[in-house]
């Protein structure tokens, strides 16, 4: 029985082994890497944000005046072809997060760094409104030091009118990975699902009242 119980309490320090090896160290890696920057595609460019909900995320830059597209997806962790299941667990590194194609001569890399600051609870940290968890948290990615520069005068300028410190992360960005079909465009295509109707829509309405002058017409 006693033998039993050892190789019981073995298995379950096995399994509970099974995480990701010393995250910390993973977690540094990360944030040391290289960025990644990403080619100029028909004059259209990409940023990635995580703030949340990526429903909500969508769109909320889908509204703003030369983004061209928002695509949901995850990003920031250390593991391969996440999903959303996986994601979900925190094990996998990886925040909800968005690409942006937007057109570089209409809005700029620092009015999206804007829009992100100003679209979200800043000093919410592991989460945005009733989403908790890693996979929820805020990170800004930038691809060369002088996205980088941008992020962190916006990021100063922003949090002068806080109490708290900003919970954003600053990442290198490395990969993006699209999320799963029924993620993309879900607000518009599922106007009367619950969450969109108390939590996404609200949360859009109030970002869209403070950047009446970025938004694509018909936005309002």
């Amino acid at each position: 029985m006693k033998l039993l119980l050892i190789n019981f309490i073995s298995l379950v320090i096995l399994a509970c082994g099974d995480q990701p090896k010393n995250s910390s160290a993973t977690t540094q890696e990360i944030a040391n890497a290289e960025p990644v920057e990403v080619p100029t595609q028909d004059g259209m460019k990409r940023a990635y944000f995580a703030s949340g909900c990526f429903w909500c995320v969508e769109a909320i830059y889908e509204s703003v005046k030369g983004v061209e597209e928002v695509i949901s997806g995850y990003s920031g962790g250390h593991t391969k072809n996440p999903t959303y299941e996986s994601s979900n667990t925190g094990k996998t590194g990886h925040a909800e997060a968005v690409e942006v194609i937007y057109d570089p001569e209409t809005v700029s890399f620092q009015t999206l760094v804007e829009v992100y600051f100003g679209s979200q609870n800043p000093t919410q940290v592991n989460g945005q409104g009733p989403d908790l968890g890693s996979q929820y948290r805020s990170i800004i990615f930038y691809q060369n030091e002088e996205q980088k520069k941008i992020i962190e005068e916006v990021k100063t300028e922003v949090g002068k009118d806080y109490k708290k410190p900003l919970a954003a992360e600053v990442l290198p960005f490395q990969k993006f990975w699209v999320a799963e079909d029924y993620h993309q465009n879900y607000e518009k295509n599922n106007p009367g699902n619950p969450y969109i109707q108390k939590v996404s829509i609200p949360r859009l309405k109030r970002f869209q009242e403070k950047f009446p002058d970025i938004l694509k017409e018909g936005s309002h």
